[in-house]
């Protein structure tokens, strides 16, 4: 039986991705090869790299976009299913979160303007709502980012008792809240206001202080604790 000379395993072994990281170290691989060993397998006629270069011409060779992508965006191209696309992007997500939890060593939520810094990058070129809460510790080192939901573009769903579940999960002694406004309006709404007071009385009831809560917006932020609001 005649054999695909595309496949993978009709490479010599010192091409072949995961042979190669055996041999000469990860760092000897190219983000298509990296992304290769997640992916598996190929399809049809492309090898695994091939659908790895795929992925990067999506965001042209920027990985940190490819963390943005969403699954059906790595789903569109040929050959990535969703079982594929999951586990890029669980894979990404974690080294996200290394990043994050190196930085926390260091790093200090103190301000509004930290925060703001801190967080400003989740809400780059959204067209929708989602709310972020930032985690930490006793001496407002930061323990971490995550997402509570995500909507459209007028509001969000927020259940207070997922923030502070998370909240407590991570060892945290005090948050900060943040959502976007992708309209550009930096102003608070009425349901932001009765939000912000909700989860505010919430976490007086568990010893868990609100320390602010941020606005975003392509063109700055708000925030409730600089404006007496809490």
């Amino acid at each position: 039986m005649l054999k695909d000379s595309s496949a993978i395993t009709s490479w010599a072994a010192e091409d072949r991705p995961r042979e190669k990281m055996i041999a000469k170290g990860k760092n000897a691989l190219t983000d298509a090869e990296l992304l290769a060993i997640l992916i598996g397998t190929g399809s049809g006629k492309n090898t695994a790299v091939d659908l790895g270069r795929s992925l990067l011409q999506l965001c042209n060779g920027d990985l940190y976009e490819l963390g943005r992508l969403r699954l059906p965006q790595m789903c569109s191209v040929k050959g990535i299913g969703p079982t594929k696309a999951v586990k890029l992007m669980a894979a990404l997500e974690l080294g996200r979160r290394r990043k994050e939890q190196q930085a926390a060593k260091k790093q200090l939520v103190i301000s509004s303007a930290d925060g703001y810094n801190l967080i400003k990058s989740y809400y780059s070129d959204l067209d929708h709502e989602e709310f972020h809460i930032i985690l930490l510790n006793r001496s407002n080192g930061l323990l971490g980012v995550r997402q509570i939901s995500k909507g459209g573009l007028a509001g969000t769903y927020v259940d207070p008792k997922i923030i502070f579940k998370i909240a407590i999960d991570m060892g945290a002694s005090g948050i900060m809240l943040a959502h976007n406004h992708p309209s550009g309006n930096i102003s608070p709404s009425q349901s932001d206001h009765e939000l912000t007071r909700r989860i505010v009385q919430f976490g007086k009831l568990i010893e868990m202080p609100v320390m602010d809560h941020l606005i975003i917006t392509d063109n700055g932020y708000f925030s409730f604790s600089d404006n007496g609001l809490l």
